[in-house]
């Protein structure tokens, strides 16, 4: 991936300065102009330069936000067809899996072994993506979720529906690691947040609508979410390849600077990054229990119908949806490790609710308070992993992807299990824990970058 020039000038991170790929190699720790949010003022940045370092209340003063750009919104458009889709069948995939005669836990082995896919597929996409260019790599991957999910409609037994999930995962793999590389490469750092802020908000906003939708369909036939969603899949295809402009690849063009293009070792170094793995490793886990382990909750625990496990969703993905812009804004003016540590002492607090004897109201509350973190947790890691991968091998991206997907295939698997043994408040805690740890590791991080700024600030006053 070809690193694009950004015209926000100068911009520093929560928690200390993020080096570019050209510069972290020989050591130089300065700061690139496209590697953290604009105007951030959180304790524990590095100071700008004192040509664009904003003015005591600048931020109440800022000018304008400036334009999102023209392939975000494709990206957008791409991203609400996927979610409508998957939000339609995410709550029936559970209990089409139990419909097979398995136990709670194979139907969650079901979830899981989408995200396995994903996880065993991402560097080999990530190298893919290098070699042929994003738009090629995101909508053949489209193409083959959107085949995969058509087939496993009419799966007949338990294995053949497992098998489609898994290539499916695959190709959503390739949808996944080549978006992030466009936002990464094509997204100035000064709206990197915002932008986050809107893609996400599309996959919200489809994820709104398609529990909505996806209630009824599954109480009509469970089969049915299968077929829609890979007609959803195949608008998100047709536009991925008719208005989704060519993106610089790390190609030939890259190959003759004078040093090649930093990779995971570089990246692992910066805190900003290994801030952002934990609370992709949890906010996956969260959400893969949100979809694997509440449906079966809703029908198990609250004794209601299936459309009551879409409507609980939806509740989360609608409160998800007002929070994204705020959280992108919060994300690009103070940074980001703050809205990190929000997402998961939120998602924390969802979970905790749940654990609690099982009432409609408890419900209703724990999922507006868990759309509450997933909301940050969709803006904060994935503005960072922007900031850090803007310029680097498609192996940083990818090793997000695959942790990501660890919290994905273990979030279910462990859930459900625990459910197995102990009932749902052992699984619903276990996830609460995990969430409240990716919390406290941003705070602790922000906190050791402000110390670390004072004392800089302090030795260089000497």
């Amino acid at each position: 991936m070809v690193k694009a020039p950004d015209p926000a000038g100068p911009a520093t991170h929560s928690g200390g300065t993020i080096p570019s790929s050209s510069t972290a190699a020989s050591g130089n720790t300065a700061a690139l102009a496209n590697t953290a949010p604009a105007g951030s003022r959180a304790a524990g940045n590095t100071a700008p330069s004192a040509s664009t370092a904003p003015a005591a209340g600048a931020e109440t003063d800022a000018p304008p936000d400036p334009a999102l750009p023209r392939v975000v919104w494709v990206l957008a458009a791409i991203a609400m067809c996927v979610a409508v889709g998957f939000g339609i069948l995410a709550p029936a995939v559970p209990v089409f899996a139990r419909n097979f005669g398995v136990g709670r836990t194979a139907a969650a082995l079901v979830v899981s072994m989408f995200a396995a896919a994903r996880m065993a597929s991402a560097l080999g996409v990530g190298k893919l993506v290098d070699l042929v260019g994003a738009r090629s790599v995101l909508g053949t991957g489209l193409v083959i979720v959107a085949v995969s999910s058509g087939v496993a409609g009419f799966s007949q037994n338990y294995l053949q529906l497992l098998v489609l999930r898994g290539l499916g995962g695959v190709g959503s793999a390739m949808f996944t690691v080549a978006s992030s590389s466009v936002m990464a490469s094509a997204v100035p750092s000064a709206v990197r947040g915002r932008a986050m802020g809107v893609w996400s908000g599309s996959f919200l906003f489809g994820g709104v609508i398609g529990p909505v939708i996806g209630g009824p369909l599954t109480a009509i036939s469970l089969r049915m979410p299968f077929f829609f969603y890979a007609g959803t899949l195949s608008v998100a295809a047709i536009v991925a390849f008719a208005a989704l402009p060519r993106v610089p690849r790390s190609g030939r063009e890259q190959r003759v600077a004078a040093e090649p293009p930093e990779g995971i070792r570089q990246a692992w170094r910066l805190r900003e990054f290994r801030v952002a793995l934990v609370a992709d490793l949890a906010g996956n886990w969260g959400n893969a229990v949100r979809m694997a382990t509440v449906p079966l909750f809703v029908t198990e625990a609250l004794l209601l119908s299936e459309s009551w496990a879409g409507y609980g969703l939806a509740i989360a993905a609608a409160v998800n949806a007002l929070l994204l812009l705020p959280f992108g804004r919060w994300s690009d003016r103070r940074g980001r490790l703050g809205v990190v540590a929000v997402g998961g002492f939120a998602t924390a607090a969802g979970m905790a609710v749940l654990a609690v004897p099982p009432a409609l109201w408890v419900f209703v509350v724990a999922m507006a308070v868990g759309g509450i973190g997933s909301a940050a947790q969709a803006v904060g890691p994935a503005a960072v992993l922007g900031d850090v991968a803007n310029g680097r091998r498609g192996s940083v991206i990818a090793t997000y992807q695959i942790v990501g997907d660890v919290g994905a295939t273990a979030g279910p698997l462990v859930a459900n299990g625990l459910v197995d043994l102990f009932g749902y408040p052992a699984g619903f805690g276990v996830t609460a824990a995990i969430s409240a740890a990716s919390g406290l590791f941003a705070a602790g991080q922000q906190v050791s970058g402000r110390r670390s700024h004072r004392q800089a600030q302090v030795n260089s006053s000497r």
